[in-house]
């Protein structure tokens, strides 16, 4: 079976710790740059980092609605953290990204550093339904989801705020799962990839 090719937003965050966990879990990676690199791909991985800036980075050449063109077409997308925020249809303190791009699509509301501060990053186990046995979770400036809308499905939730999300093709996670050496995630959205190719 040819492994699919999976596309990384590689305009900041932990890059290559996505591509590690991608290769991993049997996906071929291509690193994401410019709207012409979206071409081919099977599924597409957008990073943590900082939401604005990683909008800032991209809107010179229209790169996040061309996202939204191809996650429109039906191809997978896995957003953590800020990626989660840009795939947000709605950002409670959105002043930030005022007057830039962003991809939208996943019916939520997010909040931009919902968990707090860079000194209130935590480790955390989560329970997601379907998996085996628990998800260690790295949360650093995490977002929160304060809403989620019509045919959004909780994954995981920590405590009473939803973590995982999925909606059709689009998973997205307020944490950091390429930081530990756990690749179920990222091995899910590959399974995704390869159920779209067949």
């Amino acid at each position: 079976m040819t492994a699919p090719l999976v596309g990384v937003l590689a305009l900041q965050g932990a890059v290559r710790e996505h591509v590690r966990a991608l290769e991993a879990a049997g996906a071929g990676t291509r690193l994401v740059r410019r709207p012409a690199d979206l071409d081919g791909l099977d599924a597409l991985v957008m990073p943590g980092g900082e939401s604005t800036a990683i909008a800032r980075l991209a809107r010179h050449d229209g790169l996040l609605p061309r996202v939204r063109t191809q996650v429109d077409g039906g191809m997978p997308v896995f957003g953590t953290c800020a990626g989660l925020i840009l795939l947000a249809d709605k950002v409670q303190d959105a002043d930030a990204l005022a007057g830039l791009d962003t991809v939208g699509g996943l019916r939520i509301t997010a909040r931009r550093n919902g968990f707090g501060s860079q000194l209130d990053s935590f480790e955390a186990d989560l329970a997601v339904d379907g998996m085996e046995g628990p998800l260690r979770a790295v949360f650093i400036r995490a977002p929160q989801i304060v809403a989620a809308g019509d045919g959004v499905e909780v994954l995981a939730a920590h405590g009473d705020r939803p973590v995982l999300v999925r909606q059709g093709g689009i998973l997205a996670a307020t944490f950091h799962p390429e930081l530990t050496d756990d690749t179920r995630l990222h091995g899910m959205l590959v399974e995704m990839a390869r159920d779209r190719v067949a």
